[in-house]
Parts: structure tokens; C-alpha cells; sequence
């Protein structure tokens, strides 16, 4: 008898350039190697390309894998490459970042508005509810940064003397981080403190600062290595986990697990952890070393 043939599970990510995605891919693979499966990678050259995405929808259905585990770049120019996966009957699990098309089996993530929510509050508490704040929005149809924003904004709503004193875009990367930070302190504007939605932004908003010896506190999301190191530095005051490794991990696994026709949520949503300097150890360690969540420990 021939070796049983390994399912393969197509990985869809955003983009090259944020490290969360490149930690969801690991996460994907190793649970992936750990349960006798196999992943294909699909990952735009062009950062969060909507057309770029869907080529590589058709080239993947072309090579009929098992399963797909998808991120959209956008959460409804790719519907109609959805329905394509629907129609050809390939099992999918959408992972980080929602689409409406539909026909998703489970959504693995993390609830972005209470996140965002509990970070600007942890923020304002540390100012005292005082202060001017600056918010770093991601790109502006990203579904992960509106909520983040809109988190952000009520949260400060609670804060009489706790000013938003303007809303920059950093599209989650870095080098627009460096160009949307450089024209701020160039405008003159006085603040205290920086709401990130992402780590990549609140980091480039340290290198901003830093270069013009400029001083402010900065929180992130995401609990990438880089911003712990930055934590334990002391130069970024906190982030919040939004641990895309773990939700790759946890999306490859559901996918099998449908493939070995076993029940899935339709939701398995990740708790909200503030990390800072009381608590960074747990997530002190490079993402090749941070353990797969266990699925009896998420899904109870």
C-alpha cells in the first residue's frame, strides 16, 4: 500500500512587508506539518493587491487543493473569487480579517473594536486622563483598522481632558509611517501620546521621534517580537495581542479538521491581552518559537 496522500490547504496572506502575515504563514505551516498536511503559499508581490489576490485565487482552484485558509485584502472587491472557491466546492476558512461574500465553514480572529477599546483606555489611564492624543489609522478600507479606530475614538470619549488631536494614516507599513509621522512633528502640533492600530506604525512612529528627539508614548497592536523588544526597552509603553501566528496555527487546524469531517464553530475568536513591562516575558520570544495554541484550550 502507497503513502496515504497529504491534504494540501492553499494559504492566502495580504502582503510581504507586515510581519503579522509572515507569522500567520509559519503558524499555518506548523500545524499544518503537525497534523499530516501539507500548505501552498499565495501572497501578492504588490502589497494588499485586490487584483493581484484574485489571479492568484484562480491560479490556486487551477491547482484543486484540499482547502484554502484565506485573509481578504479587501473585504468585498474579492467577493466574486469567493463565490468562484464556493462554486468549486473547496472547503474555506477565513482567518484575521472577515470578507462578506459568505460560504466561509469557521472564522478564526480576534474581535478588533474591544482590543482597541481596552488599549486607548489603558493609554488614558497612564496619562491620567489627561493629555493630547495622535491616532495612526491603517489603510483606509482595512476592516482591522476601522474598528481599531473606532474603538480608539470611543474609548477617548471617556476622557473629558483626553484630546484627539489629529488622525494620521500609516497604511500599516512602515515607510508611510515614516513619511505620515515626519509631516506631523514638521506641522508643529503638540502632543502626548500615540494610538497606534498597529505595531509596525507605533515603531515607525519611534524611529520618527526618536530621529527629531522628540519624546511622546506610544501603544501598538499586534505583540510582534519587535515591539516587546521596544517594551522592554522602554521605549514603547504597551501593546495588545493580536496574535495572527496563532490565528494561522488555528485556521490550518480547523481546515483539517473539516477534511477529516469533524464539526467546526463558525467563530473561534482569540481573548484580548494588554501586554507591557509587567507581563511582556510570555510573548518575549521570536514567533519560530512561540508555542501553537491548543485547540481543546480555544475551542471549549
Amino acid at each position: 500500500m502507497g503513502e496515504a496522500k497529504r491534504p494540501t490547504i492553499a494559504v492566502f496572506t495580504k502582503n510581504r512587508s507586515n510581519p503579522a502575515y509572515a507569522a500567520a504563514r509559519l503558524g499555518a505551516e506548523r500545524s499544518a506539518r503537525r497534523l499530516g498536511a501539507r500548505t501552498m503559499h499565495y501572497v501578492p508581490q504588490k502589497p494588499d493587491d485586490v487584483d493581484e489576490q484574485i489571479a492568484l485565487i484562480d491560479a490556486a482552484l487551477a491547482q484543486r487543493p484540499d482547502a484554502m485558509v484565506l485573509v481578504p485584502v479587501h473585504p468585498t472587491a474579492i467577493n466574486e473569487a469567493i463565490r468562484k472557491i464556493n462554486a468549486a466546492g473547496v472547503p474555506i476558512i477565513g482567518f484575521i480579517n472577515p470578507f462578506s461574500a459568505g460560504g466561509a465553514l469557521a472564522y478564526v480572529g480576534s474581535e478588533d473594536y474591544p482590543l482597541a477599546f481596552r488599549i486607548a483606555t489603558y493609554l488614558c489611564g497612564h496619562l491620567k486622563a489627561r493629555g493630547n492624543i495622535v491616532i495612526v489609522e491603517g489603510p483606509g478600507e482595512s476592516v482591522t483598522s476601522l474598528e481599531r479606530v473606532r474603538g480608539f475614538r470611543d474609548a477617548l470619549r471617556n476622557f473629558p481632558q483626553v484630546r484627539l488631536a489629529e488622525s494620521i494614516c500609516g497604511d500599516y507599513l512602515r515607510d508611510a509611517t515614516l513619511r505620515a509621522g515626519g509631516a506631523l512633528l514638521k506641522s508643529g502640533l503638540q502632543f502626548d501620546a500615540i494610538l497606534a492600530a498597529n505595531d509596525i506604525m507605533a515603531l515607525g512612529m519611534l524611529e520618527v521621534l526618536d530621529a527629531a528627539a522628540r519624546a511622546s508614548v506610544v501603544v501598538g497592536v499586534n505583540a510582534i517580537p519587535d515591539a516587546i523588544t521596544a517594551i522592554k526597552a522602554g521605549k514603547l509603553l504597551a501593546t495588545v495581542d493580536f496574535d495572527a501566528m496563532k490565528m494561522g496555527c488555528l485556521a490550518a487546524e480547523a481546515a483539517i479538521r473539516h477534511l477529516r469531517g469533524e464539526m467546526l464553530p463558525k467563530e473561534i475568536i482569540l481573548p484580548v491581552q494588554i501586554v507591557d513591562r509587567t507581563n511582556c516575558g510570555q510573548w518575549d520570544k521570536p514567533f519560530e518559537e512561540r508555542e501553537c495554541p491548543r485547540w481543546e484550550d480555544v475551542v471549549k
